[in-house]
């Protein structure tokens, strides 16, 4: 029994070190002109938004927690503290997003609805704009880094990496529209 502790103990801080060394790689490659971070909105509790959600109008949507609220400032702070460039800061339009970014980079956020939610919408209307979102993407060349922040699901669907909130997915960005994942960060 103690073998198979020893063996699991051993394979955790494996699996932690390795996840420390892809966050370092991660930040390291926002630090090169041209690249992009996808985060996905920090904590804002549940799934989804409410049946009776309207899309300028917080109060009927999920929203950003005490939680979420400091993991965005964190996420401010390291790029500050990293001196990354960051050139543009876009968002969708649901309010966890926008609060997200705000708190993060300020008043610089622009809206760009190629990142709203697809959680709900029909795979045709989801495909396309998956598409529209990867053609903003690959357009991207710098100087500096593009902050994106939009959703799991969009996320995933560029990426196919599933980001946990307020988790970053840093990508470089090709003019055949393809995204290379160069690794994660979070706050």
């Amino acid at each position: 029994m103690k073998n198979i502790l020893r063996v699991f103990t051993a394979l955790l801080g494996l699996s932690l070190m390795t996840a420390a060394v892809a966050a370092e790689d991660g930040w390291h490659a926002l630090s090169q002109p041209g690249n992009v971070v996808l985060f996905r909105h920090a904590t804002a509790p549940g799934i989804g938004d409410p049946a009776n959600f309207e899309l300028f109008d917080c109060n009927t949507q999920r929203n950003l927690n005490d939680k979420g609220r400091v993991e965005a400032r964190q996420l401010g702070v390291e790029f500050r503290s990293r001196k990354i460039e960051v050139a543009a800061v876009v968002t969708s339009q649901w309010c966890r997003t926008r609060e997200t970014a705000r708190l993060a980079f300020g008043d610089v956020v622009k809206d760009e609805p190629a990142f709203n939610s697809t959680f709900r919408a029909s795979g045709e209307i989801s495909d396309a704009q998956t598409a529209q979102a990867r053609a903003l993407l690959a357009k991207w060349r710098g100087p500096g880094v593009l902050v994106v922040f939009s959703h799991q699901v969009n996320i995933t669907a560029l990426t196919g990496v599933y980001p946990a909130s307020a988790e970053g997915v840093v990508l470089r960005p090709a003019a055949d529209g393809s995204l290379k994942v160069l690794g994660t960060i979070s706050p």
